[in-house]
C-alpha cells in the first residue's frame, strides 16, 4: 500500500497543526490542532475533517498547546476510538486544557447565538463541548522520552525533547517497508524551543532520517540572545514605564508556559527590589490550573516563585468583572495570548481606550488575530461588536517566545542531517517559509530536497500497489498568512464611523452615505 502524508493544518500558517500519515499498517495523525487567527481560518474548525476519524488508529501528540491538540475532542466526537500518545506532562496539562477549551466553545457560541437571535440569523453549534473533551481525555496514554514504542506491528515511535514547553516533543517514526523494501524513517519537529526558555532544555533529536518535517514560525527573523538577568531587566523596564504612565498594564498571555515563565521572572524582580510592590492578577482559570501542573515538575525554587504574595489568582467571572474597578497600578495577565478569546478581551475593552494604560504583547500573533492588528498600529478595533479607540501604549516583548528563531532552527536542521528524501517546511507563514528555504539553500541544502506544502496537499512518500482515495482540499488556505475580508469589514466600519464623525454637517454625512449606498447597489 502507498505511504503518504497529507498536511491537514499549519501549512502556510502557524495554527491547526495536523498531519495525516497513511501507511501500510493503518492511518495515523501527528497532532490534531485548532485553527486560530482570522475568521476565515477559524471557520475551518467547524467543517468536517478532510478524513474519516474512525479510520485513524492513533494520534501522536507533540505537545499540549491548543493549536496542536485543540481538535482532539472533535476527533473523538467524530468517531475516533484509538489511543492518543503524549508525554506525561502533556497528558497532565490536557486534563485541564481540553475541558477549558470545550467550555470556551460553549460560552462563545452561546454569546454568538444570542446575537444571532437578535439579528434573525440561525444558531450554530459549538465545535465540541466540555463533555466531549472529558471523553477524549480517557484516550490519553503517556509515553517516555527516548524509548522506542511499537504502536502497532511495523510502526514504531520515539519521542525527543523539543524544548518548547513542558512535555513538548519531536516525534521520530519508523515504518516497516513491504517485502524487499527498506523501512521508512521520519521525524516531525513539533514546535522547536529556543534553548533559553525559563523551564526548558535545548531541543534535541536524531540525525540520518528519510523525511524531516520542520516548523518555520520564526524562519524569517533572529532574536538578540539575552541572559536570564537581561531578560528580566527588559521586562522590568516595560513594567516600570507602564506603571509610571499612571494606568493598568494588561498582558495577553498564553495560559500554558508563557504565564508561568512570566510569573517566575516577576517573582525574581519583586524579590530583588527591581520592581516596586504591585498587584499581579492572573485572570485565566486555565492558567491557574496549568500553574499547578508546572509546579509539580519544576525545581523547588521555581515552583515556590509561582506562589509569590504579590500574585492573585482571580477565582471566577464575578471577580474578573470587579477588576474593571481598578484604574491604575494593576498588572493583569489574561488569556488568550493572541487576544482572540477569553477574558483578556474584556480587559482590553476596558483599558485600550485609556491613554495612561499599556498593553504588552509577549507572544506570536497570528495573521488576522486581534493581537496582530494591535501590533500593526490600529487606531481603533472592534471587540464584542463594539468599536474601541486604541489610545493605550501597545508594546511588544518578543524575548519570551517559545519558538526557535531563524538561527536556532537552522542549527537544529543541520543537526538532523543527512536527510535522504525530503525536508518539509511547515508551521510558518508563507514569507517565513520562503525566507527559511532560501537560507537552507544558502547552507548547501539542495533545493530539490526542500518542499513547502499547502493546506490539504498529499505527498506520496512511497508508492505501493494499492492506491489511496484522494483527500479533498478545503477553502481558506490562502487566508492563513494574511488578514481576511472580516478584518477588512471591521476596518471599513471603523473608518466609516470616524469619517462620519469628522464631517462638519449632517448634509455632508447624508451625501457620503448616499454615495456608499449607490456603490453597494451597483456591486
Amino acid at each position: 500500500m502507498t505511504l503518504s502524508v497529507t498536511f491537514c493544518g499549519a501549512a502556510g500558517g502557524v495554527t491547526g497543526s495536523c498531519y495525516l500519515l497513511r501507511t501500510p499498517v493503518g492511518n495515523f495523525l501527528i497532532d490534531c490542532g485548532m485553527f486560530q487567527g482570522n475568521k476565515t481560518v477559524k471557520e475551518l474548525n467547524y467543517g468536517p475533517f478532510p478524513f474519516d476519524a474512525s479510520d485513524i488508529r492513533a494520534v501522536l501528540l507533540t505537545h499540549a498547546h491548543i493549536d496542536h491538540s485543540g481538535l482532539i475532542p472533535k476527533l473523538v466526537k467524530a468517531g475516533f476510538i484509538g489511543v492518543i500518545f503524549a508525554t506525561q506532562p502533556t497528558c497532565d496539562l490536557l486534563t485541564y486544557m481540553l475541558p477549558d477549551s470545550g467550555y470556551i466553545q460553549e460560552t462563545e457560541v452561546d454569546r454568538l447565538n444570542r446575537r444571532n437571535a437578535r439579528r434573525g440569523l440561525p444558531t450554530v453549534d459549538p465545535i465540541y463541548t466540555r463533555e466531549d473533551a472529558e471523553k477524549a481525555l480517557k484516550r490519553l496514554r503517556p509515553i517516555e522520552y527516548h524509548e522506542w514504542v511499537e504502536i502497532v506491528p511495523g510502526f514504531e515511535v520515539r519521542y525527543w525533547d523539543a524544548g518548547h514547553i513542558l512535555g513538548s516533543a519531536s516525534i521520530e517514526i519508523k515504518i516497516d517497508g513491504e517485502a524487499g523494501q527498506k523501512p521508512r524513517h521520519l521525524l516531525f519537529s513539533g514546535d522547536i524551543g529556543t534553548g533559553e526558555a525559563v523551564f526548558n532544555e535545548a531541543p534535541e533529536g536524531p540525525a540520518d532520517v528519510d523525511y524531516l518535517f520542520v516548523e518555520t514560525t520564526y524562519g524569517d527573523r533572529e532574536r538578540v540572545d539575552v541572559s536570564a538577568s537581561e531578560r528580566r531587566g527588559l521586562l522590568a523596564n516595560e513594567i516600570r514605564e507602564a506603571l509610571e504612565a499612571g494606568g493598568n498594564l494588561v498582558i495577553p498571555s498564553f495560559a500554558v508556559a508563557r504565564t508561568q515563565e512570566l510569573l517566575v521572572d516577576l517573582a525574581a524582580l519583586f524579590n530583588s527590589g527591581a520592581l516596586p510592590k504591585a498587584d499581579v492578577f492572573i485572570d485565566s482559570p486555565l492558567a491557574q490550573r496549568a500553574t499547578g501542573v508546572f509546579a509539580r515538575y519544576l525545581p523547588p525554587e521555581d515552583a515556590h516563585a509561582l506562589t509569590h504574595p504579590n500574585f492573585h489568582m482571580v477565582p471566577d467571572v464575578e471577580a474578573s468583572i470587579q477588576l474593571d474597578r481598578i484604574k491604575k497600578g494593576a498588572i493583569i495577565l489574561s488569556a488568550s495570548g493572541m487576544c482572540d478569546a477569553g477574558r483578556v478581551r474584556y480587559h482590553l475593552k476596558n483599558n485600550l481606550w485609556r491613554a495612561e494604560c499599556t498593553v504588552l504583547l509577549v507572544g506570536y500573533q497570528a495573521a488576522g488575530s486581534l493581537g496582530r492588528i494591535l501590533l500593526s498600529g490600529a487606531k481603533s478595533v472592534r471587540i464584542h461588536g463594539d468599536q474601541i479607540q486604541v489610545r493605550a501604549r501597545i508594546r511588544n516583548l518578543d524575548i519570551y517566545s517559545g519558538h526557535a528563531d531563524q538561527k536556532t532552527l537552522l542549527d537544529w536542521v543541520k543537526g538532523r542531517l543527512p536527510v535522504h528524501k525530503k525536508i518539509f517546511l511547515t508551521h510558518g507563514e508563507n514569507a517565513a517559509r520562503a525566507t527559511f528555504q532560501d537560507l537552507l539553500h544558502a547552507n548547501d541544502i539542495p533545493p530539490k530536497l526542500l518542499s513547502s506544502p499547502t493546506l490539504d496537499e498529499t505527498i506520496i512518500l512511497q508508492r505501493g500497489q494499492e492506491l489511496q482515495a484522494p483527500i479533498a482540499k478545503r477553502g481558506g488556505a490562502d487566508a492563513m498568512s494574511r488578514e481576511d475580508w472580516h478584518n477588512d469589514y471591521a476596518r471599513t466600519l471603523t473608518a466609516l464611523s470616524e469619517k462620519l464623525a469628522g464631517l462638519g454637517t449632517n448634509r455632508e454625512r447624508e451625501k457620503l452615505l448616499a454615495k456608499l449606498g449607490s456603490l453597494i447597489d451597483r456591486a
